[in-house]
């Protein structure tokens, strides 16, 4: 994983420059204004219960309403304390990790929080196993046990990056009193110890967060009230933010209102670098055409990433040729080394080989956004082009689409992925290990079997070789293919200030970082 996040920031208005000093400060005005602040997003809250949810719109939310054992400070990878008073593993054999709890912290309920509840939290969310839910970020936990302050987690194997996990939304603790055992929450409100009240949500329209009093953590402050947006398409945001609905906007713009972007109006654009990523994943099952190997591979020798890139996202984002973005340890070019450059005539060898019948037709999910679906179109053109297949497209709104490739309604589909935290774990596991979160059926006991070993070793750089042999057997398989890595972007008006701040890779939405000018 790369070191600290290096923000680049392109254009700063209103903004004081402290001289001989290499940086810049934003200064808040002497009056304080009291409204929230609007910020827009095109990410989706699928559950505000953290076992129902493994995405980056609802685990945006409950980095901000919710608390976890640890977290991480801006721009770090190693996880500190935030619930927990300290943590650490208790044997060298890296299966046994403890928690103690801070004996300071109040449910918004006003319930004092014990260790139970974190054992509660965790108990549930594997029990829930959710089919959208974040328990396979958890293959190794084995069991959860709580003694007074203390909790105690049991793992089935060593598991180094078992810290980074518990620092995720996955490890958010909810209140044992409200939150039912074996299902999920179904009402609009929440009960967490983050440093936000969610005082006001409206499904798909916007969440209303407020400071919380009670909140006791790593962090020094909460931050401002906050207003978030939500907007069912790139265009809607883009908008807003002309319209001055918003005044911060956080994914996704549309790529050609970026590159257009005028920042001589008093707009600031944050760019960091990022692990987004998007890839096509396809159903391997065997009732799926997917299901062949030689077709996925057939794909994989005819994509012409750079249109795609030029094309579709107008140059905002860079072709990706591994499964592990650049950055991370163990990246590699592993699908450009195979397939440099598209070749029909490759694709057709594979196809006939295998005995498949040409032309091959599958169905093409992605979710409904103009972006998505110039990306689709282009997609589709450059497969049915060679003559090779017949590609039926179905649009979906996220938590239809959610639900269709989960119940492999899809012979292929794309999706973006965010790491749940900064280790290339985060690409390997979720993504490619038996019964991984994208419910495509894939399964290898070798990809398994270096996955395991990856997580043997507190230092991570001595896990570089088996990320990379990983990459090595997922483009012989090709489960999924690699499409694009792009950095983030965040953009505020002069009046908001601490939007650098936002977003830093790690997958947590710093929304108390922002306040007035």
């Amino acid at each position: 994983m790369r070191s600290t996040v290096r923000l680049r920031i392109l254009i700063t208005c209103g903004v004081l420059v402290a001289a001989g000093v290499g940086g810049w400060q934003l200064l808040p005005s002497d009056e304080v204004r009291a409204d929230p602040i609007p910020v827009g997003t095109t990410d989706e809250i699928t559950s505000l219960d953290p076992s129902g949810a493994y995405d980056a719109g609802s685990w945006a939310i409950y980095s901000n309403v919710f608390q976890s054992l640890m977290t991480f400070k801006p721009g770090f990878t190693t996880p500190v304390p935030d619930a927990a008073e300290d943590c650490k593993f208790v044997n060298s054999g890296l299966t046994s990790y403890q928690c103690t709890l801070r004996d300071d912290l109040t449910f918004s309920s006003g319930r004092k929080v014990t260790a139970e509840d974190v054992k509660y939290s965790f108990d549930r969310m594997l029990k829930i196993k959710s089919d959208v839910g974040p328990a396979p970020l958890f293959p190794t936990l084995k069991g959860v046990s709580a003694n007074g302050l203390t909790v105690t987690f049991s793992l089935s194997g060593r598991d180094a990056t078992f810290p980074l996990k518990l620092a995720t939304g996955a490890g958010s603790i909810v209140d044992r009193e409200r939150y039912p055992a074996d299902s999920l929450r179904e009402d609009n409100t929440v009960d967490g110890t983050g440093p936000y009240l969610l005082k006001e949500y409206k499904p798909g329209e916007s969440a209303l967060l407020e400071p919380n009093p009670k909140y006791r953590g790593a962090l020094p402050a909460t931050g401002r009230p906050v207003l978030v947006k939500y907007f069912k398409q790139s265009e809607d945001l883009a908008n807003a933010w002309k319209s001055g609905a918003v005044q911060a906007t956080h994914r996704q713009l549309p790529p050609a209102f970026v590159q257009d972007l005028d920042t001589n109006g008093g707009t600031r654009l944050t760019e960091a670098e990022s692990a987004e990523i998007r890839n096509i994943v396809f159903n391997t099952r065997s009732d799926s055409p997917m299901g062949k190997k030689a077709v996925r591979q057939a794909v994989a020798a005819v994509l012409d990433r750079p249109a795609i890139t030029t094309g579709a996202y107008k140059g905002t984002v860079e072709p990706l040729y591994s499964l592990i973005p650049q950055g991370f340890l163990g990246h590699s070019t592993a699908f450009y080394d195979r397939y440099p450059a598209p070749d029909e005539k490759k694709a057709e060898k594979l196809l006939e080989d295998a005995g498949v019948e040409t032309p091959v037709e599958f169905t093409f999910g992605y979710r409904q956004d103009a972006t998505y679906e110039a990306e689709t179109a282009e997609i589709k053109k450059q497969l049915e082009e060679t003559g090779l297949f017949k590609v039926k497209v179905v649009e979906a709104d996220w938590q239809s689409f959610q639900k269709g490739y989960t119940s492999g309604a899809y012979d292929a589909y794309t999706v973006g992925w965010l790491p749940d935290f900064p280790d290339s774990d985060s690409f390997t596991a979720p993504l490619i290990g038996t019964g991984n979160t994208l419910d495509n059926g894939y399964s290898s006991r070798t990809v398994d079997r270096l996955i395991a070993d990856t997580q043997q070793h507190s230092d991570r750089s001595r896990t570089t070789r088996d990320f990379k042999a990983i990459q090595e057997e997922i483009v012989k398989d090709v489960p999924l293919l690699p499409l694009w890595q792009k950095n983030d972007y965040v953009l505020a008006t002069e009046a908001v200030g601490g939007s650098q701040n936002l977003s830093d890779g790690t997958g947590i939405w710093r929304l108390w970082e922002l306040f007035w000018i």
